[in-house]
């Protein structure tokens, strides 16, 4: 549910206004929108001209400003006029211009619209866990806390790997995940799923929506690895990213909020610009989105648990956010080819075909190391979400 707050010149008629609004509710309503005050989003309806301060006033300059407009009464140049004082002010929005009660594609704009300003809200509300530092390769995805906060919106809250350790435990009081064939011993399981065991603690203890782990410090302590752990939070919903990145992290939840999608954060292993295709590789995966898992070592350490599963054939889209204050994207659809079983690569593998350049941007504009890839083709809602809420305005 969201709210339609329609704003007037005081110099039109009372009635026909009203008349005005009783023509558009049940389209509104069909969409979710109500006259009442809702716990959703409130978006201006914008029924005459001469509305441009009463928009102002009414603004939330925290937030997007998206404007609801029609043909007539001078709808539009009033919208028009209060969005560019929003832009001057550094704030954002958009006017979303719907031509009648019959106009399907702009009722479907303003339910997208909606959707997008209820991600940003329900984003800025998030705590993730950073449990241990970024590991010291990642020079690129260390944003600081307040980068993160003003950028994308969730809280970064610091928490030592010594509050892991304490939690630790391989007291075997979990269902083991479901697994084919395996080449490690059923004591190397529960040692991995003591980290799990450790991180729900923590996610508990500090009301955690997500975390990031660094991850290889914790082998040489415990002997094990995490990867079983961020593969199980994952699939639970509570986005869990690996080497203590922040941005890939991000980025994961992002996603969730935003499309439902279960994601995937990989190492880009191989490429090759001519056939634009390239391999993704990592030791974790959320179990959801393979078939065939087998459980093996971890691939650098050769200990611990990794997780090997196949990909089926399909289309995927993969993202990266970067930049000084992460306002960057780089995205890409494309197909994936076939799973991997190499063994100089990460546990789990996967080959894909990527749109025409963007094999070849990667490699000459890159943003970092991770890669977030996703079942289906979302480039279009990935990239308006971020145009609106996060990229630099010209």
């Amino acid at each position: 549910m969201f709210t339609i707050a329609p704003v007037a010149s005081p110099i039109h008629d009372e009635a026909s206004l009203e008349r005005l609004v009783d023509v558009y509710r049940p389209a509104f309503e069909s969409i979710g929108g109500s006259l009442d005050e809702t716990d959703g989003p409130t978006l201006p309806f914008v029924l005459t001209g001469g509305t441009e301060a009463q928009i102002l006033e009414r603004w939330d300059a925290d937030e997007p400003l998206f404007l609801i407009a029609h043909p007539d009464q001078n709808s539009l140049p009033s919208s028009l006029e209060a969005l560019a004082r929003v832009g001057q002010l550094g704030g954002r929005g958009k006017i979303l211009y719907l031509s009648g009660i019959d106009d399907r594609n702009g009722l479907d704009e303003i339910a997208a619209a909606v959707h997008d300003l209820s991600v940003y809200r329900q984003m800025r509300r998030q705590t993730i866990g950073v449990v241990g530092p970024p590991s010291d390769w990642l020079v690129a995805s260390m944003p600081s806390a307040e980068v993160l906060k003003s950028s994308w919106g969730p809280t970064a809250v610091p928490i030592g790997l010594d509050r892991l350790y304490g939690a630790y435990t391989t007291e075997p009081d979990i269902e083991p995940i479901p697994a084919g064939e395996t080449r490690i011993e059923i004591g190397e399981v529960a040692k991995a799923d003591g980290i799990y065991k450790g991180l729900r603690e923590l996610i508990s203890g500090e009301n955690l929506d997500a975390l990031s782990l660094r991850c290889f410090d914790v082998i040489g302590e415990l002997d094990t690895t995490g990867c079983l752990a961020l593969a199980r939070l994952n699939d639970e919903g509570t986005i869990a990213g690996c080497e203590g990145d922040l941005v890939s992290t991000v980025t994961m939840m992002w996603v969730r909020e935003l499309l439902d999608e279960v994601a995937w954060m990989a190492n880009p292993s191989r490429v090759n610009p001519t056939e634009n295709t390239l391999w993704l590789a990592h030791c974790t995966v959320p179990p959801s989105l393979v078939s065939n898992l087998r459980l093996d070592t971890h691939y650098e350490s050769d200990r611990g648990v990794g997780m090997h599963g196949d990909f089926a054939r399909g289309p995927i889209t993969v993202v990266r956010v970067g930049g000084n204050r992460m306002e960057r994207l780089w995205l890409a659809e494309g197909e994936i080819l076939r799973p991997g079983d190499e063994p100089d690569l990460c546990r789990t593998q996967v080959e894909i075909r990527l749109e025409d350049g963007a094999a070849d941007q990667l490699l000459s504009d890159p943003l970092g190391n991770h890669l977030v890839m996703i079942r289906g083709h979302h480039a279009n809602r990935l990239r308006s979400w971020w145009k609106t809420m996060v990229a630099p305005r010209p």
